[in-house]
Formats: C-alpha cells, sequence, structure tokens
C-alpha cells in the first residue's frame, strides 16, 4: 500500500508495554500492562492500564524494583488482577475496541513484550493471538531504517521534542511506556507521510 493511503487503512494497531519482576518470560512475570489502540497514524482510540499480581513475587530481581518499585504487598492494596482476570479483562477490551478489525502489535522491545504477553495468556489457555497479528512491529526497527540507529531513540525524541516517560520507578508503568510508543510512532508516521505526498506531487 503506498505511503500516501495510509490514512484510508481500516487497520489497528495496539501498542503494547509491559512492566515484569525480572527478564526471563515463563519464570519471572508481568506486574502491570499498557495498552494503546490507535489507527494507523497513530491517532489513539481507546487504552487500558492493568496491574497484576504475580503467582511469584519472590522473584523479582533487583533490576527489576529499580525499573518499576514493584511491591506485592502493595499490588494486593492497589486491588491488582490475578492473572485470569487480567486475561479476561484484555481480551474484553479488544472486543469492544477492536472488533472484528485486523490489528497489529507494536512494541519498543518486540521480543520481550511479546514473550512476556504469550506467556500470560498460556496460563489461562489462551492466546494473543486471539486478537493479534503474528506480525509484531518494532519502533528501534523503524527508526533504524530512517538512520536513528540508537536503540534507546535518544536522539530522535531529542530532535522532535518528544516527551520521555518517567524514569522514576514509582511512575514507571506499562501505560506511560506504550503512550511514548505512541508519541514516537505518531511523529515517525507523521514524517514518513509528509516524504510520501512530497515523492507523489
Amino acid at each position: 500500500m503506498p505511503v500516501f493511503d495510509l490514512e484510508n487503512d481500516e487497520r489497528l494497531l495496539a501498542h503494547v508495554d509491559v512492566e515484569t519482576t525480572g527478564l526471563i518470560p515463563g519464570y519471572h512475570e508481568m506486574i502491570d500492562i499498557g495498552l494503546v489502540v490507535t489507527d494507523v497514524m497513530g491517532n489513539i482510540i481507546d487504552s487500558l492500564f492493568l496491574l497484576i499480581q504475580p503467582e511469584h513475587p519472590e522473584r523479582l530481581q533487583e533490576g527489576a524494583y529499580a525499573c518499576n518499585a514493584f511491591n506485592a504487598e502493595k499490588w494486593r492494596a492497589r486491588s491488582a488482577f490475578s492473572v485470569d482476570k487480567a486475561v479476561d479483562s484484555i481480551l474484553s477490551f479488544h472486543k469492544r475496541v477492536c472488533g472484528d478489525k485486523q490489528v497489529l502489535m507494536l512494541a519498543y522491545n518486540s521480543h520481550f513484550d511479546s514473550a512476556f504477553l504469550d506467556h500470560l495468556f498460556r496460563q489461562t489457555d489462551h492466546s494473543w493471538r486471539e486478537m493479534y497479528h503474528y506480525f509484531v512491529l518494532d519502533i528501534p526497527s523503524m527508526l533504524w531504517g530512517m538512520g536513528y540507529t540508537d536503540p534507546q531513540a535518544d536522539d530522535f525524541m531529542e530532535y522532535y521534542q518528544i516527551k520521555d516517560e518517567p524514569h522514576v520507578p514509582e511512575f514507571h508503568t506499562g501505560i506511560t511506556g506504550a503512550m511514548l510508543n505512541v508519541r514516537i510512532y505518531k511523529k515517525i508516521m507523521q514524517l514518513k507521510l509528509t516524504k510520501g505526498q512530497r515523492v507523489r506531487r
């Protein structure tokens, strides 16, 4: 599809970001998830944020705690969802917002996020493929193709004055990460569309 037709593309994107108790999917667990559904130009349609109570909080790594300040007691006090309820809520959100439209998952570290999402859903005999296309998009690859080879996207964000997410652990969540992904993605698409219009002329 030519870049100048993207405004008429009816597919949706699910920008996903998760926080976890560590780096190993299947051993460490998700403690929250942020989901932002947009059109292909990055315009926000709806969003979801869930706290999830892991079944093995004792496996929390120091590095993960330094990133997201997970505390099992605080999560319980904030009525964090069980794994079953979290998956049900994600599926219900998807059905309500996306209906029968084709949806592609988009993440910053797509391998990490999709692997943890996969394990979460497998615990309840579901699959994230019930919602999303098997192709998963990632922002670093998009930026790499534009010449921004820093995986952290610092130069791109600084040049285009894109607001970063909080790096204070207590405020660093899946939804702040997902919203940052949307801001970066939307700028990428604005640049692509502008370039496509110039080429078309």
